[in-house]
C-alpha cells in the first residue's frame, strides 16, 4: 500500500511539473530562425509573426537570420536546437523538401528532426509569358512547346529552384520540351522575361503579379489546386488542362523533434489567431501572402506530400546539386 502511495505522489509531481512547465513557458526571448537572408518574403513573415506574437507570449521573438546552401544551415540549426520551444523555424521548400531530394548530403532528416507547427502562408507559383508571345493560354502554350520542342526557353533563379521545379512538372505533365536558363536568383530571370529575352517562367505570385497588373507580362494561370484569392481572374493549371499540377511556395513554422506537445499546441493556437484574423490576413495579403493557419497535422502531412512529389521530380528530371 506504501508503495502505492509513493507510486501516485510520484506520478502527481511529475504531472504538477508538466503543466506547470507549460503554464510557466515562454519564460525567456524566443529564438525565430530564418534560413534565408534578411530582406526577402522567408524574412519578412517571420517578422511580422514575431511583431506580433510578443504581446500573447509575453516574451520578444528574436529573428535571427541564418542564411547559406539554400537554407540548409538555418534548418541544421534548428534541427540541432534544444527541443525545448526556445528555437523555431520559418520553413519552406527548400531546405525542407527541395534540398534533401537533390542533395546527396544535407545535415538532417526533414521527416524525422522537425516538429511542425502551423502551415503559416501559401503563395501560387504562376506561368507567364512575355506580351509578344502569341500564347494567350496554357492550352495554346502546349500546342506552341509541342510545335517547337526545345526552342521556347523559361528562366528560373537557379538549378532546382521551385521555380525549376514548377516548370520540370508542368514538361512531364503536358509531355513538352522548354529550355531551361537557370539565373542566380529570381529577380535577375525576371528582369530578362519584361526584356523579352526570355519566353516564359514559372514565377511566385508576390514577385510577377505587379509586372501584370501594369500589362508587362501575361498570366496565363496560377499553379495551386484552387484559384488564388489574391488573383481570383486567373484560372489554374489544373483548369486549363493539365489534371495533377500543383505548384506554391508554402511557409511554416517548425520547433526541433520532441519538442513538448504542450508548448507546440500553444505556438500553434498563438500563431493561427494571427494569421486568421482580418488584419493578419490583410496585412499579409498586401505583401502577397495568403495566410493559412493550420494544424501541426495538416502541416505534417503537407510537408509530407510536398517531398514526395519533389522526390519524384527531381528523380524524373535528374536534377541534381552534387
Amino acid at each position: 500500500m506504501r508503495k502505492l502511495v509513493i507510486a501516485a505522489a510520484a506520478a502527481a509531481a511529475t504531472l504538477a511539473g508538466g503543466v506547470f512547465a507549460a503554464e510557466s513557458y515562454p519564460s525567456k526571448p524566443i529564438r525565430f530562425v530564418v534560413p534565408f537572408a534578411p530582406g526577402g518574403s522567408t524574412d519578412l513573415l517571420a517578422r511580422f509573426l514575431a511583431q506580433h506574437l510578443a504581446a500573447p507570449l509575453g516574451q520578444t521573438l528574436v529573428v535571427d537570420n541564418r542564411a547559406g546552401a539554400g537554407g540548409v544551415v538555418g534548418a541544421e540549426i534548428t534541427a540541432r536546437a534544444p527541443a525545448d520551444g526556445y528555437t523555431i523555424m520559418l520553413g519552406s521548400g527548400g531546405p525542407l523538401t527541395i534540398n534533401p531530394n537533390i542533395r546527396s548530403k544535407v545535415p538532417y532528416d526533414t521527416l524525422r528532426d522537425f516538429e511542425p507547427i502551423t502551415m503559416a502562408t501559401v503563395s501560387p507559383f504562376t506561368l507567364v509569358v512575355h506580351p509578344s508571345s502569341s500564347a494567350k493560354s496554357v492550352k495554346e502554350l502546349i500546342a506552341l512547346a509541342r510545335a517547337n520542342p526545345g526552342k521556347l526557353n523559361f528562366g528560373s533563379a537557379g538549378n532546382g529552384s521551385v521555380g525549376h521545379f514548377s516548370t520540370e512538372q508542368f514538361m512531364a505533365l503536358t509531355g513538352t520540351k522548354l529550355l531551361h536558363v537557370p539565373y542566380k536568383g529570381a529577380g535577375p530571370a525576371v528582369t530578362d522575361l519584361l526584356g523579352g529575352r526570355l519566353n516564359l517562367m514559372f514565377e511566385n505570385l508576390p514577385t510577377i503579379l505587379p509586372h501584370v497588373r501594369s500589362g508587362k507580362l501575361r498570366m496565363l494561370a496560377v499553379g495551386t489546386r484552387e484559384r488564388s484569392v489574391l488573383a481570383p481572374e486567373f484560372p489554374t493549371i489544373a483548369e486549363e488542362g493539365v489534371p495533377g499540377y500543383d505548384s506554391a511556395t508554402v511557409f511554416g513554422v517548425l520547433a526541433p523533434a520532441k519538442t513538448p506537445p504542450a508548448v507546440i499546441a500553444q505556438l500553434n493556437r498563438e500563431m493561427v489567431k494571427i494569421l486568421q484574423s482580418a488584419e493578419g490576413k490583410s496585412a499579409l495579403a498586401a505583401r502577397g501572402l495568403q495566410a493559412v493557419g493550420s494544424t501541426p497535422q495538416q502541416y505534417r502531412a503537407q510537408i509530407g506530400d510536398e517531398f514526395t512529389r519533389y522526390g519524384r521530380i527531381a528523380q524524373s528530371a535528374g536534377i541534381r546539386l552534387d
